[in-house]
């Protein structure tokens, strides 16, 4: 017998393959963003709420995915993928979604399972906009790691203390200055003083 858990479960996997947020798969799909929402699973009085044939069949379509295939994902009850919380890119500079040290923190999160990262506190961006194209297109998802260590030439996620929150790669590090190189030929290049980043976190993977 199928269990609410399992076909929950199958439409995140669903998602996690496509490299999308449950709300991001929904959205391909042409549905309600919110359609998937894990707030969308249990009714306000507390029943189970489940998702409905057609909107199954949708997200099967939109990301050009067998039922058998689907299935597949209901019956393996192996654990594939490691769940960060998620955010909008465009979200990410609105104070109250991390802490002084760059981890995410408080309400308003979405969740999204990816391949596994070494990390805790790792979290996931999903680009909004065509700025920092050719190399993260419009609904892409970005894995951002506060706990691995920073190289020149790593693409990294940089918050300023005035709440500027950009995706660049790192040039050149100092104990006073940080040299970032755009991913879009089209922006500047970026030099900032030590003193006025709030933290600085690597990127270590993106749908694509």
């Amino acid at each position: 017998m199928l269990t609410h858990a399992q076909i929950w479960s199958a439409l995140d996997r669903l998602a996690a393959r496509a490299g999308l947020s449950p709300s991001g798969l929904a959205r391909k799909a042409g549905l309600d963003p919110t359609t998937f929402n894990k707030s969308k699973r249990v009714t306000s009085d507390g029943r189970e709420r489940w998702p409905s044939t057609e909107s199954v069949a949708k997200a099967l379509a939109a990301t050009d995915t067998a039922i058998d295939t689907f299935v597949q994902f209901i019956e393996d009850t192996a654990r594939v993928a490691q769940a960060v919380p998620l955010l909008g890119f465009a979200e990410a500079g609105a104070g109250g979604y991390f802490d002084d040290g760059g981890f995410p923190v408080g309400k308003g999160w979405d969740e999204v399972g990816l391949p596994c990262v070494n990390d805790e506190h790792a979290y996931a961006l999903e680009i909004s906009g065509d700025s920092m194209k050719p190399a993260y297109r419009d609904g892409d998802v970005i894995v951002v790691s506060p706990g691995t260590p920073i190289r020149r030439g790593d693409r990294v996620v940089v918050k300023t203390k005035d709440g500027e929150v950009m995706v660049k790669e790192l040039k050149r590090r100092t104990a006073k200055m940080i040299e970032l190189q755009s991913l879009n030929p089209s922006h500047a290049n970026r030099t900032l003083a030590a003193s006025d980043v709030e933290w600085i976190a690597r990127i270590v993977w993106a749908s694509q």
